[in-house]
């Protein structure tokens, strides 16, 4: 009988799809599913409009040297808004992460090729805002309507006109000269599991994804070189903190031309509290910057948590504020003031920066990343 070559192609499509589903149901570990890989390729080989994707998997068709092959990736290192064949980053001691998977076929029949190839491209497109507002600084004088309009300080924390003074926050400087040779920033997370909440489609990430983009933002839109450490240091939360300090230590002295240090976390969830505002038609998260001030109404100055850097520290967090707060009002929180240190002591630039809650979608937290990247632009510019 014969069939026309619209049914004809139909009809491969089909097979073609039935075939590649066995790839669903076979161990990604054991070899097996490479025996499969051939047929595929011929077939995507002849038909280049095909561009199929196996979310279970992480299969994904692409085309290479007008030839379109089949890959694969590790599905916890996929997001849909990220390349996932990106080189990894080197961590803080020379040894890359784990490398992504390539079947032995591909190696052995060299198809596969270790140039970036983009799987997915991010849709999102950021517009920078121009000013707002305009701070009146000098209406924050008074120390307690500088707490009020900027802060939130624990109850067991002691607070004082020595360190919360407008003047000195807003007049030390914090500029950052580009240099291109070497990091300059390290992004890290102290609570690396720390994660968001599961979409209707049930997609779920966390910290350490905002922090890629929040580092691929800074590489590429605002020439900055970023180291971004992923390791996990709480796996017993508690102890966190304490395991981190010596691998910072370790990466800032290994790396000494780094001058800014961002802990990026996400913070415990309250339903009553707002944690999106709406800007340009899309959800952001809310944030607040979060700083340790060495010090206590029942100890006082707490001298085994000494920080010489507190001053630039909190000028940090409060010169981001102003600017997020003239540029994007309403994105961010009063910053938090707490009793310890909380490891900022090691750089003078350094932000712990609570992104979102356990409410807020790991979309609506990566948004936040491109207005969070401007003002630390700008701060680290002198252009605020």
């Amino acid at each position: 009988m014969y069939l026309s070559d619209k049914m004809q192609k139909t009809g491969k499509r089909i097979c073609f799809v039935l075939f590649a589903s066995v790839l669903l149901f076979l161990p990604q570990d054991t070899g097996y599913s490479e025996m499969f890989f051939f047929p595929l390729l011929s077939y995507a080989g002849k038909n280049k409009e095909t561009n199929i994707y196996f979310p279970l998997y992480q299969y994904q068709t692409m085309q290479m040297k007008d030839t379109n092959y089949l890959a694969l990736s590790k599905s916890e290192m996929t997001f849909p808004e990220e390349d996932v064949w990106n080189q990894s980053e080197e961590s803080g001691d020379g040894e890359s992460e784990e490398e992504q998977y390539v079947p032995a076929f591909f190696k052995e029949h060299s198809f596969f090729s270790e140039e970036s190839v983009p799987c997915f491209q991010d849709t999102f497109s950021f517009t920078k805002h121009e000013k707002q507002e305009e701070y009146d600084l000098s209406q924050f004088r008074e120390y307690e309507t500088l707490l009020q309009s900027f802060y939130t300080i624990d109850a067991d924390c002691l607070a004082g006109v020595d360190l919360f003074n407008v003047e000195n926050l807003n007049g030390r400087d914090l500029r950052l000269e580009k240099k291109a040779e070497s990091p300059q920033i390290l992004i890290y997370h102290t609570h690396s599991k720390e994660r968001y909440k599961e979409t209707e489609e049930g997609e779920n990430g966390g910290v350490i994804e905002a922090g890629e983009l929040l580092a691929k933002i800074l590489r590429e839109d605002y020439g900055y070189q970023v180291i971004h450490c992923t390791e996990e240091f709480d796996t017993v939360r508690d102890d966190a903190y304490a395991k981190a300090y010596p691998r910072l230590e370790q990466i800032l002295s290994e790396n000494p031309g780094i001058e800014v240090v961002i802990d990026l976390h996400r913070d415990s969830g309250n339903p009553n509290r707002e944690m999106t505002i709406d800007m340009d038609g899309e959800k952001y998260a809310r944030f607040m910057f979060f700083n340790g001030i060495s010090r206590s109404k029942k100890l006082g100055n707490i001298e085994y948590l000494k920080n010489d850097n507190l001053k630039d520290n909190l000028a940090f967090s409060f010169q981001m504020q102003t600017v997020l707060g003239e540029y994007y009002p309403g994105l961010t929180r009063k910053i938090y003031i707490k009793q310890y240190r909380y490891n900022m002591h090691l750089c003078k630039r350094t932000l712990l920066i609570e992104l979102g809650d356990e409410n807020n979608t790991l979309e609506e937290a990566k948004r936040s990343c491109y207005p969070i990247a401007h003002a630390l632009d700008m701060v680290l510019g002198g252009e605020e």
